[in-house]
């Protein structure tokens, strides 16, 4: 039997797998076209910031400081352009190699370089060296390391370097105000930094400037009340007096009476604020405003003008000195010697501690206190000056006759110079307290300032002041020829160790010029000095007299008309 043969086909098997084949396609397509749906759909808005973080970025523009200008308008304080180097660390790292030309030519060690790099791999922006001069960063950039880039900022220069030091203060590193009147003034003067956005490369390489995102506004310029030649003249003094007296240090005010400007304020030793490695803090202060000490006999024009105010005193009025001492409880107060019976114009003429005590302890202690306090003492001035101490009045109510004589010839009170000096200045300024300035004031306001005693007060005051610079007071070496100069002298023992030395010293002087229509106000303190003299007469005095001639000149005053 012949078994039939059946042809078998295989057209339904490959068909089957046609399909299959088929669907798989469609199915993959269906994924991809889903995936890329999800991704410009979905996902587009966490992509777009992925892809931005990436390749888009913020970069800061750094606002321009204002400038500090004297009264005149010359420049104190300048930001310039500068350039600080920057790294990208995970770029940077692989031109290792080059390091040391990079080092050279910024002055570092590579080990200093790999101490700051260590703990920053991360980070996509380290300094490497900041505020480099023009030629050098055109030398990095030379070097084309990857991932070393360059950003602009500014560095703080000041023209008058250690003159104006103590004033001006000084800012950081990043141009942020940290002492004196670049700290006071810093909101006024920093700005408000801007912002664009650009598109980087993975090198960090700008590669186009989208938009400016916020427009950096520069900081205020401000004119302050210092005159910079004034500020030279009492600088230079004030250098060679404590130089040549061998003193510990020394501090110099000058200020306009009638506005309360601070015209000039300097201090001894002093630094450079160019140069940030000499920036120690015993050196920076500012010793005119921050450091107090007990005044001496620069107080007792004070003292007496609370006698006038009393009436119970006129200039003549008669005292009784002898025998040169006086026994108040269980302390002696001292002449320098037996005066005998004198005015009261005469005990601010020889600076009598005797007739001082005298006057004082026939006032009620509120009397003499009230005009102290009002003059300033004990409080600060208001200033805004950064630092700025109140000093030390104790109230009437605690005093005792011993306090209240010592008192009166400036012990057991403490205050800083700038306060000596306003209250000088309300005499100069006819019994009214000027309030303290450190910009310039564009018009005056009188009507405001306080009347702290009465403008005939004021003006015998200042007569009494005018004897003690002639020929036989103890301030004669203060005189300028072709002005009337009224002022006073002071040498003060130091309280140290829980005792007043007997062996160091202040020396001080507070003038005021031209007497008969007064303009200037001046003093000028010189700490611990080492020389022979050491009297406020012979070592402060000159100061005051070299300063104010060549003030009086540049400030166009015209001398007295009755000299």
């Amino acid at each position: 039997m012949v078994k039939k043969k059946y042809k078998t086909s295989k057209t339904p098997h490959f068909l089957t797998r046609r399909q299959w084949m088929l669907r798989l396609f469609i199915l993959i397509i269906g994924v991809l076209l889903w995936r890329a749906v999800y991704l410009q759909v979905k996902s587009a808005d966490f992509l777009q910031s992925q892809g931005n973080a990436r390749y888009l970025r913020t970069l800061s523009i750094v606002a321009y400081r204002g400038m500090l200008m004297d009264r005149n308008g010359e420049p104190l304080a300048i930001s310039t352009p500068v350039d600080s180097v920057w790294v990208n660390p995970s770029a940077f790292v692989t031109a290792r190699f080059q390091w040391a030309k990079l080092t050279q030519l910024l002055g570092l060690k590579i080990s200093d370089l790999e101490k700051v790099l260590v703990n920053r791999m991360r980070r996509k922006f380290v300094y490497v060296k900041r505020h480099i001069s023009p030629s050098v960063a055109q030398q990095v950039m030379a070097l084309k390391l990857p991932g070393v880039f360059l950003q602009r900022e500014y560095h703080r220069y000041y023209p008058t370097r250690e003159v104006s030091a103590h004033v001006l203060g000084f800012t950081n590193i990043d141009d942020q105000g940290q002492e004196g009147l670049e700290l006071a003034l810093n909101h006024f003067l920093k700005g408000t930094s801007g912002a664009k956005r650009v598109i980087q490369d993975k090198q960090g390489h700008i590669i186009a400037h989208l938009e400016n995102i916020r427009i950096p506004r520069p900081g205020q310029n401000i004119h302050l009340s210092i005159d910079r030649r004034l500020q030279y003249l009492a600088y230079r003094e004030l250098k060679a007096a404590v130089f040549r007296s061998k003193a510990r240090a020394g501090s110099v005010i000058i200020l306009d009476i009638h506005t309360g400007e601070v015209l000039a304020i300097v201090n001894q030793p002093a630094y450079n604020p160019n140069n940030r490695k000499e920036l120690q803090a015993e050196r920076y202060r500012n010793r005119a405003i921050t450091d107090v000490f007990e005044p001496g006999s620069t107080i007792k024009p004070f003292t007496i003008a609370a006698a006038l105010e009393s009436g119970k005193y006129t200039p003549t009025t008669h005292i009784d000195t002898h025998p040169g001492r006086l026994r108040v409880g269980k302390y002696t107060v001292r002449d320098s010697r037996n005066y005998g019976v004198i005015d009261v114009a005469t005990v601010i003429k020889k600076s009598s501690n005797v007739g001082a005590s005298k006057i004082a302890l026939s006032l009620t202690p509120k009397q003499q206190w009230q005009i102290l306090t009002q003059v300033g003492f004990g409080r600060i001035s208001g200033s805004g000056f950064p630092g700025e101490v109140g000093g030390h009045l104790p109230h009437f109510s605690y005093w005792h006759p011993a306090q209240q004589a010592s008192t009166s010839y400036g012990y057991g009170i403490n205050m800083t110079l700038l306060q000596l000096a306003r209250a000088y200045a309300a005499l100069g300024n006819g019994g009214i307290l000027p309030p303290i300035h450190f910009l310039r004031v564009e018009k005056e306001e009188p009507g405001h300032f306080q009347r702290i005693m009465q403008a005939k007060t004021a003006r015998q005051v200042i007569q009494m002041l005018e004897s003690v610079v002639k020929t036989g007071g103890t301030g004669s070496l203060a005189q300028i020829r072709g002005f009337r100069v009224a002022g006073k002298t002071g040498t003060v023992r130091k309280f140290m160790a829980g005792k007043y030395s007997d062996s160091e010293h202040l020396a001080l002087f507070a003038g005021i010029v031209p007497a008969s229509a007064p303009r200037l106000v001046m003093v000028v303190l010189i700490d611990t000095p080492g020389g022979e003299s050491y009297y406020g007469g012979k070592i402060a005095a000159p100061v005051f007299a070299k300063v104010m001639t060549g003030a009086l000149r540049l400030l166009n005053i015209p001398p007295d008309h009755k000299y």
